[in-house]
């Protein structure tokens, strides 16, 4: 099966082409356009302002990705689409395109959720040898800027949320944390270029949550942390801010793996998919299999390549392979509030 995936939830517009052929995906293209230099002028993003830089971008990606797969728009079997949760504005570019081009071309859409497709970024390789083969049950961790949530999956379409931020997701915390330091934007990927010269010793921060019997996250506190601290210091130099930095990633790394762990643990996860933008993290990635080692876990742990942590379509194609739900065009409508179904 040949799908077309669109991704337009945030400010990323992309267009991916999979091939799905029994349990192996192939990726034959994956086009991403940001508008991540518009986001960095204003230290954040304006919903308007991504909503527009995407329907310039719509077309011209999709064209691209049909282009680099070197295929025509009737070669597609199938269309997908995230139609939540996200931005309304940029979520509106992405489905009405979909939908026209069901209609013109009398295709299928599969509908995706947006944080089920990060963690089908795992699955967009060739699934081949047996050490690479991700089995269930397995432990999703989806950490990005909006969420950082755990997910058990006893196979594919059949997941439930076992444990969700109370308040702010580990990659706002890693934006308003950079925002304290003075760091550009996007916070984490600066924080984590930070923390590499920062010294272990100097600081440490709470870990909220950390012991709590439940798999719940909250990083409000700790970015409330990081304020008290930076008040206290009044010249804020470059070796203060890596001592800090590293101190504020450790401490979210810290609660990020136990509690993916302890769930790990609890359900026999056969697998444990990492997923979402900061999964992009290095640190973490190391942790994660440090600590496992350390704790003799079974579990096999998988990341997607670092260019699939972010929001791109190949996920959502992916997704809507495993998880076929098809529907008319007529039926398929954005839903910026839309959480785990």
């Amino acid at each position: 099966m040949i799908i077309l995936g669109i991704e337009t939830s945030c400010d990323e517009t992309s267009a991916a082409i999979i091939e799905g052929k029994n349990e192996e995906i192939f990726l034959k293209s994956n086009i991403v356009a940001s508008s991540m230099e518009t986001h960095i002028k204003t230290g954040g993003i304006i919903p308007e302002n991504a909503a527009r830089e995407q329907i310039k971008f719509i077309i011209p990606v999709i064209q691209e990705a049909l282009r680099k797969a070197e295929m025509k728009i009737n070669d597609i079997d199938s269309l997908a689409v995230t139609f939540g949760p996200g931005l309304i504005g940029s979520l509106l570019v992405g489905v009405e395109t979909i939908k026209t081009l069901s209609f013109v071309l009398k295709k299928p859409i599969i509908p995706v959720n947006h944080m089920i497709g990060h963690v089908y970024a795992n699955f967009v390789s060739e699934i081949s040898k047996p050490e690479s083969r991700i089995d269930f049950p397995a432990i999703a961790l989806v950490v990005s800027g909006g969420h950082t949530d755990l997910l058990l999956f006893k196979n594919h379409n059949d997941y439930k949320l076992i444990g969700g931020t109370r308040d702010d997701a580990a990659g706002e915390a890693f934006d308003k944390i950079g925002r304290l330091l003075n760091l550009p934007y996007p916070g984490g990927p600066e924080i984590e270029k930070a923390a590499k010269n920062g010294n272990p010793k100097r600081f440490r921060f709470p870990r909220p949550l950390i012991g709590s019997a439940d798999f719940d996250f909250s990083f409000s506190g700790l970015k409330t942390a990081v304020l008290r601290e930076t008040q206290k210091i009044k010249i804020l130099d470059k070796q203060i801010t890596s001592d800090i930095a590293l101190a504020a990633q450790d401490a979210i790394i810290d609660v990020l793996i136990k509690k993916t762990l302890k769930a790990a643990k609890k359900y026999n996860a056969k697998s444990i998919l990492l997923s979402g933008g900061v999964a992009a993290n290095q640190s973490l990635r190391d942790e994660f299999h440090l600590r496992s080692k350390i704790q003799d876990l079974k579990s096999k742990i998988f990341a997607p390549a670092k260019s699939l942590c972010t929001d791109n379509a190949a996920m959502i194609a992916t997704a809507s392979y495993f998880n076929q739900n098809p529907k008319s065009w007529k039926e398929v409508s954005a839903d910026p509030e839309l959480y785990f179904q």
